[in-house]
């Protein structure tokens, strides 16, 4: 007969604590903080969305559930699928969350086309023929090149199309450099004009402020409509409320959506809309 183990011993195997930085830089299915941020994902996606139905370009990657809930609104989806040739992107989990949202109107649903390409260099299509871009999921901070990217966007957008768009923040950049002890780079970060910080998997991204965003915009011949912070509510804060009452996913995003209309920029994604002048 074995030894019982000691609480000593249990406690050895229990893995450390998530710091703040490292929650998101994981992709942990159980999470409830990613069925919230989804959940937030998937009600912003369908403020944003044009009324009159159009065609959509969507460069988020296929595992965003956002070309099929712009499918159900009636729009045509174009999704920009990464070639088996180009190094896979690096992306967080992607949990359907359930909470309501705005019903899109009455209408027939659109269609949904894939097609293998490099969303940096959008060479597959003409100018002009889209009436939304959706950029979510970060992809705009994993193309290092943010401007080319952007750039691609603007050309193809029909004058008066919109874009919507996801990129971390320095808000996320910082604390990622500090739990990994890059003080010296940390100690530059807030006023550096390109920001990229490494990850734990090893991959790079580009984090910006909202003032960064703005002008890159702009540069690009966009017009912003606004920029906000993805989600204001902590991690630590949804994952204690859904801890005690399961039912409470639809409250924290209602909730959400009334708080990041503030100008509050302390989140770690940061989300925009702009517009390409007629």
């Amino acid at each position: 007969m074995s030894a019982p183990r000691s609480s000593a011993d249990s406690a050895a195997e229990l893995p450390p604590p998530r710091s703040t930085a490292a929650h998101f830089a994981t992709t942990d299915s159980l999470s409830a903080y990613w069925q919230f941020y989804w959940a937030v994902a998937g009600a912003q996606l369908a403020r944003w969305l044009p009324r009159e139905p159009g065609r959509i370009l969507d460069l988020s990657g296929p595992d965003f559930r956002g070309a099929p809930r712009a499918v159900a609104a009636g729009h045509d989806v174009v999704t920009l699928l990464p070639s088996v040739d180009l190094a896979p992107r690096r992306t967080l989990n992607l949990v359907n969350g359930h909470a309501p949202v705005p019903a899109p109107p009455r209408r027939p649903p659109g269609r949904l086309r894939s097609v293998v390409g490099d969303s940096t260099f959008l060479s597959s299509f003409a100018t002009g023929v889209f009436e939304g871009v959706i950029a979510d999921n970060r992809v705009l901070s994993q193309h290092l090149v943010t401007e080319a990217s952007l750039a691609e966007i603007a050309r193809v957008l029909r004058p008066g199309g919109r874009t919507l768009l996801c990129v971390d923040s320095v808000v996320l950049g910082m604390a990622l450099l500090a739990e990994q002890d890059c003080w010296p780079e940390l100690s530059y970060a807030s006023n550096a004009d390109v920001l990229l910080v490494p990850w734990p998997d090893g991959a790079i991204t580009r984090c910006f402020t909202a003032e960064q965003l703005a002008e890159l915009l702009t540069e690009a011949g966009l017009e912003l409509e606004w920029v906000k912070p993805r989600t204001v509510l902590s991690a630590s804060t949804v994952e204690m409320v859904m801890g005690s009452d399961q039912h409470a996913l639809g409250r924290l995003v209602e909730m959400e959506l009334k708080a990041a209309d503030s100008d509050d920029y302390v989140g770690v994604h940061l989300l925009a809309s702009a517009v390409k002048p007629a």
